[in-house]
């Protein structure tokens, strides 16, 4: 019997060959028997709506780089044409609520396994029992059943003695296929389960950042609340470092994959990370010389109102409209219908932060990536953060700013949007 948490679904569909192919079909059903070429569809067709909550970004060409002049000197981003093929993207950061859904999904399959509550699939192998999960959590025992699980709190870690749950127990294993590894031609031939990266990751948001990010500084209840209360439900969800945002990317493609599976529709490409380049692009909303989302010079509009959550003059901080991060739909849209490219949190890339990147990478989908272990060096985890936030001065909000931050920290103003690579979505929603 496979894990039941971390079974994963294959992407290629090769079952769903048969019984596709010709609509003219010979008496026996299947390809006419004429000896000629017909083709044969790899499975169901293209039935896939537009994503929820994404926009469509176009393909095209833009100027990746700084639109004004560099402070620093640093000549480490320079202005260059760049060609991006189209994508769908968050129109929103991703929220507190979306990204619980990823933790009690998680808490759920390791509640459920300890709890004996599966069911056998037809392919024999065991899942977790999704409905009999929601019955478990209203059931008047529950708080009995969890004292003998490994995610309860022991007794000495509680407060009055009241029943909670273990954050650092909610570990989900992201199962991937590094397609680059493969692509070695070093690499022809080996199987393929050595480029099949497995491993854990605990995944619940780090909800201390917010007193640790500044000394000197009364946060404690965003501390207590941000995450945990519905009043910031919809606001963009913090504390997630760069390997627990890759880690919602994949679970994320195991809950689609695995829901068109069960329809026998044919399995899509991964959520993941935007590439630094395909951040900047969508940021710019066509604007290709721009310095912000909405165009040039300036952080406020005609009628003097800031355009962005950000750290106005010298620390007006409410003065935007939010002290802290705001909802994550938030300010007007850029022209590609994206909110909050500028300011509210920053946003991880999958792009490592390498000064000289601009140097050698194509100008054609830009892409530098580097998976760095455990014991690398810290130069080698840098991962590019776009966007700036609510913490931020202006600077850090224009499209061709960046910067970064270490993979394996933790920040109360950094979030993610996800990408997925999709065809442009019909007008009706699905091909005819």
């Amino acid at each position: 019997m496979k894990n039941l948490l971390y079974s994963v679904f294959a992407v290629i569909g090769l079952l769903a060959l048969a019984g596709c192919g010709s609509s003219k079909k010979s008496k026996g059903g299947g390809l006419p028997n004429d000896g000629q070429v017909h083709g044969v569809a790899p499975g169901n067709k293209y039935s896939l709506p537009k994503p929820p909550g994404m926009v469509y970004i176009p393909q095209g060409t833009f100027h990746m780089g700084p639109s004004d002049e560099d402070p620093a000197y640093a000549f480490s981003a320079r202005n260059r044409s760049v060609s991006i093929s189209g994508f769908w993207m968050d129109a929103t950061e991703i929220t507190n609520n979306e990204y619980r859904q990823f933790v009690l999904w998680v808490r759920d399959s390791i509640v459920g396994k300890e709890l004996g509550y599966v069911k056998t699939g037809k392919d024999g192998n065991e899942y977790i029992d999704r409905a009999k999960m929601k019955t478990f959590w209203s059931s008047k025992d529950v708080n009995e059943k969890l004292g003998s699980t490994s995610v309860a709190l022991p007794p000495d870690d509680r407060i009055f003695g009241k029943m909670e749950l273990d954050p650092s127990k909610m570990i989900y294993k992201v199962e991937a296929f590094d397609l680059k590894e493969a692509a070695k031609r070093e690499n022809a031939g080996k199987p393929r389960s050595k480029f099949i990266n497995r491993y854990p990751v605990a995944i619940y948001p780090d909800t201390l950042c917010w007193i640790r990010d500044f000394a000197y500084s009364y946060n404690e209840p965003m501390t207590k609340r941000y995450f945990s209360h519905p009043a910031f439900g919809n606001y963009p969800v913090v504390g997630v470092n760069w390997k627990q945002a890759e880690a919602f990317c994949n679970w994320r493609t195991l809950l689609l994959n695995t829901f068109l599976d069960s329809k026998k529709r044919t399995q899509e490409s991964d959520f993941r990370l935007p590439t630094e380049a395909q951040w900047e692009y969508a940021a710019r909303g066509g604007r290709s010389q721009s310095m912000f989302p909405w165009g040039n010079y300036y952080l406020r509009n005609k009628k003097g109102c800031l355009m962005a959550n950000f750290k106005p003059g010298r620390g007006n901080y409410p003065e935007d409209g939010g002290f802290y991060t705001v909802r994550a739909d938030s300010y007007w849209p850029n022209d590609y219908g994206l909110y909050c490219m500028s300011g509210n949190v920053a946003e991880w890339t999958s792009t490592i932060y390498y000064e000289g990147r601009n140097n050698f990478q194509h100008d054609m989908n830009p892409d530098v990536r580097w998976n760095a272990k455990d014991d690398d060096p810290p130069l080698m985890k840098r991962k590019i953060i776009r966007g700036g936030s609510w913490k931020d001065v202006g600077y850090y909000l224009q499209t061709g700013t960046s910067t970064y931050e270490y993979q394996d920290s933790t920040k109360s103003y950094i979030g993610l949007r996800c990408v997925i690579d999709l065809p442009a979505a019909p007008s009706k929603g699905r091909k005819k």
